[in-house]
């Protein structure tokens, strides 16, 4: 009866564990600047089976310390899938990161790490949703990072529409898309076929379980309004370190201490401003600098001062810096403390040189997150969307991305 008990127990707590989804884990703080791509210049790795991705961070105690990394297959709705390793791996994870040096000439020291995937002891078997795990010597999960892998088996065509909600017809963007199969055979496409829609290579936004509106032959068409609608928010505010000698247009002044710090000019509150277009990188960044040849090695990190001045409409809710930066995490280094000598909302972060997108948004009380209340909602916005098409055929064990498709909202249309 023990032992009955006991494999009860440990079957409980596998299957627990084995069902959990996978979320994104934001690293320690002497982890910094984690860059994770594919071939295309946005830091979201969506890659074609075969291609190569390539992972960077800093660990500023510079002490050159062992790191391992791990890579987890998951399902459509980012639980684990059932396959094992062997089936969704050519060769061994849990391989130390062996290419890393530190940094010279810089006044915070840091030990730069690089990771190509695939490499000489692991390649990709199949398609589908991945996590990258990174671990410390002592097996510690110090962050983790999505990434998707598909194979180009489907066409799937996407337009940007201005939505038809009266209430809405100002601030929220529609994407209308339709998939077609071609040569490849499907029996229920209602059920084995499963989309996801990503609004500026976020997760947080995304939108799942949308079902085909009608079928023609082999073509399945979304032609909602209300269910693909997204917020278009506004354009990212930026700046530029890339030059410790000279501020640029968005920089007041540098000040040397012990790190150089860049303080940003006052930003102001656009919700009630009418839209102006601007060329942003849609929240991303990316690190370079004037003073080196390296900008991985070379760059320095620096203190960017931030201030936006109270309003009301801030109330008593938490007022946080968000970017690509740090995953668009909310944590304590990128939230704004009031300052009563002169009425600023004020916040200091480290970050490496180089060019960087960034807004304000609004933590409420209940916990939710008011991300346009500051910047705005426009639906003239500059916006990228991602259609992620998903198969299980019946029978299968996960979940394959046999398909992508990508629209922007510079060409949306009524």
């Amino acid at each position: 009866m023990r032992c009955c008990l006991k494999q009860i127990f440990i079957f409980l707590v596998f299957s627990s564990l084995y069902g959990q989804v996978q979320e994104e884990i934001n690293p320690p703080p002497n982890i910094k600047t984690i860059i994770f791509g594919g071939p295309t210049e946005d830091q979201f790795p969506v890659v074609e089976l075969g291609e190569t991705m390539q992972l960077e961070f800093d660990d500023l105690t510079a002490g050159e310390s062992d790191y391992y990394y791990k890579i987890v297959h998951c399902d459509y709705d980012w639980t684990p899938s059932q396959l094992l390793k062997s089936q969704y791996l050519n060769g061994v994870d849990n391989q130390r990161i062996i290419d890393y040096y530190n940094s010279y000439s810089t006044l915070q020291p840091y030990s730069n790490y690089r990771l190509t995937i695939p490499n000489q002891n692991v390649s990709l078997k199949v398609s589908g949703n991945y996590v990258l795990e990174i671990y410390n010597d002592r097996y510690e999960l110090q962050f983790s990072r999505r990434f998707v892998v598909y194979k180009n088996i489907l066409k799937v065509g996407a337009t940007v529409k201005r939505s038809r909600d009266f209430n809405f017809l100002n601030e929220k963007q529609v994407v209308q898309f339709n998939i077609n199969a071609g040569g490849f055979q499907w029996v229920n496409p209602k059920k084995e076929i499963k989309v996801a829609i990503l609004q500026n290579f976020q997760w947080s936004t995304a939108i799942y379980d949308i079902a085909p509106q009608y079928t023609m032959g082999n073509e399945l068409v979304y032609k909602y309004d209300q269910e693909t609608s997204f917020f278009g928010g506004n354009e990212f505010l930026n700046f530029d370190t890339s030059d410790l000698r000279a501020p640029t247009s968005q920089i007041s002044r540098i000040e040397i201490g012990d790190l150089y710090n860049h303080y940003l000019f006052s930003d102001r509150y656009r919700r009630n401003e009418p839209y102006t277009f601007y060329p942003d990188i849609n929240g991303d960044f990316v690190v370079r600098t004037l003073q080196g040849d390296d900008s991985s090695r070379e760059a320095e990190y620096t203190k960017v001062h931030f201030a936006l001045p109270y309003d009301e409409i801030l109330e008593l809710d938490e007022v946080y810096i968000f970017g690509k930066f740090n995953n668009y995490a909310l944590e304590k280094e990128n939230k704004l403390d009031y300052n009563e000598a002169n009425g600023m909302m004020e916040g200091q972060i480290d970050l490496k040189q180089g060019f960087y997108n960034y807004k304000y948004v609004i933590k409420r009380a209940d916990g939710t997150l008011d991300r346009n209340a500051i910047c705005g909602n426009f639906h003239f916005t500059e916006n990228t969307y991602l259609i992620l098409v998903y198969y299980r055929n019946f029978g299968e064990l996960y979940d394959s991305i046999i398909g992508i498709g990508t629209a922007n909202s510079r060409d949306i249309s009524n």
